[in-house]
């Protein structure tokens, strides 16, 4: 995806600035109410983002000064060219009610951007804004947004049933390790795995010594935090429980279920995890839906990182590498999903029957079930095949309607249609 230009009429757009999905739903949403909310991890690009579409700008981040206008004089903190961007809002919490005051009093759509790396405490915003502040949220970048996809097979085609024609990727597999270490971070986009890694290993560190409760103010056993990040990464793409967690993360030192919890939406919080929900939808057999949701990292350099793997360790340890590659493919579905106005999720039956993804539309209904594997071989593909269509036929097309794609998602290989109608495409050619 070419760089935007930094010349765009009117805005604050930095230079270099790439493109992101969401832009074209942050200007959508810009038309409609009165304010928008860019939520995400540290350093995935909000700021940026909220920028190339921003006219006057206020960092609470960066300015101590800022921050101490917001408590004496909020009203001036408001003044500026709309949008007006409240960067890191959650820095000088009270200014939430003010925007939505603001949002209250006038009816001009558009007038504020904020942004936040944290969740802020339910009392904080209590009055959710609703009608008023629209909430968006920004990921790490996908493989399209990086460039290191072509996006020739659209999710939204693919939701749309639409035909994948044959086209060959140009991402080699050890390439495709090599996305997985470095992830989707922009500050990261030009560095090597082992940087990239190094750098990642000094930001986990940095939110285990300084996470906090943002509804109490405790800070977070900073031991204890990266005892937890280990134990989510080694169950990256898992539906272990927390109880699991607590006794991984705890050692010879039990953790209780509640501690375990609130480590856990700790990370939550911060954005930094993010579970992906099971399916919930009625079914043909006698067969149970799984329930937990499954494990994952906003994205997979995360877990990486912890790890400590890198591009020639997940090739000597493909189990692992599986794991952390399923954990990006959902993280680009998601990306893309809410583009499309779609949410995704994972389903498994207590038969074993399971898609690794299921991408349904809010408004409509209309989902695509994907299967997720390092492989691109022929017996891969089709096992992967017809693990699809029997997780097909437990489900009751008569209530959720049949899907309008199945999908086997791989590593590196052609996009192509089967001729049993199963799309098989790398991940290199996914795209919005």
């Amino acid at each position: 995806m070419p760089d935007e230009s930094s010349e765009q009429s009117g805005t604050l757009t930095p230079a270099g600035y790439r493109a992101r999905v969401a832009d074209p739903l942050i200007d959508e949403r810009l038309r409609s109410v009165g304010a928008v909310l860019i939520e995400g991890p540290k350093g995935c690009g909000k700021s940026w983002t909220a920028l190339n579409h921003a006219r006057s700008a206020l960092r609470f981040d960066a300015d101590a000064s800022a921050r101490r206008l917001a408590e004496l004089s909020p009203d001036a903190v408001l003044e500026g060219n709309a949008p007006r961007l409240l960067d890191e809002w959650q820095l000088a919490p009270a200014i939430w009610n003010h925007v939505r005051h603001a949002c209250d009093h006038s009816a001009e759509p558009g007038r504020f951007l904020l942004t936040g790396s944290a969740a802020p405490a339910d009392d904080v915003t209590r009055h959710s804004g609703a009608g008023r502040i629209a909430r968006t949220r920004l990921r790490p970048m996908s493989l399209f947004e990086s460039g290191a996809s072509h996006g020739h097979v659209s999710l939204s085609a693919l939701l749309n049933g639409e035909t994948v024609s044959s086209r060959q990727t140009d991402l080699e597999f050890r390439r495709v390790l090599d996305a997985i270490c470095v992830g989707g971070w922009p500050w990261l986009s030009a560095v090597e795995p082992a940087e990239a890694q190094r750098r990642l290993r000094e930001y986990v560190d940095d939110i285990r010594h300084t996470a906090i409760d943002l509804g109490t103010g405790r800070s977070r056993n900073p031991v204890l935090m990266e005892r937890f990040f280990i134990s989510l990464a080694r169950h990256t793409a898992s539906t272990t429980p927390n109880s699991r967690l607590a006794a991984d993360a705890g050692g010879e030192s039990p953790i209780n279920h509640q501690t375990a919890r609130a480590y856990v939406d700790a990370l939550h919080q911060l954005f930094v995890s993010e579970d992906l929900p099971a399916w919930s939808t009625h079914l043909r057999s006698r067969s149970r839906l799984v329930k937990s949701p499954k494990r994952h990292f906003v994205d997979p350099s995360l877990a990486a990182a912890v790890l400590r793997a890198s591009p020639r360790g997940l090739l000597n340890d493909l189990n692992t590498c599986g794991f952390l590659f399923e954990s990006m493919v959902v993280r680009d579905l998601r990306v893309y999903a809410d583009a499309a106005e779609c949410d995704v999720f994972h389903s498994r039956l207590d038969n074993g029957t399971e898609a690794d993804a299921v991408v349904q539309r809010r408004f409509g209904g209309e989902w695509i079930a994907a299967e997720v594997k390092l492989s691109h071989s022929p017996e891969t593909t089709d096992r992967a095949a017809d693990s699809l269509r029997r997780f097909v036929e437990n489900i009751d097309t008569a209530h959720v309607g049949d899907p309008a794609a199945l999908v086997v998602i791989t590593a590196a290989g052609y996009a192509y249609t089967r001729p049993d109608g199963v799309v098989v495409t790398p991940i290199s050619a996914l795209g919005p």
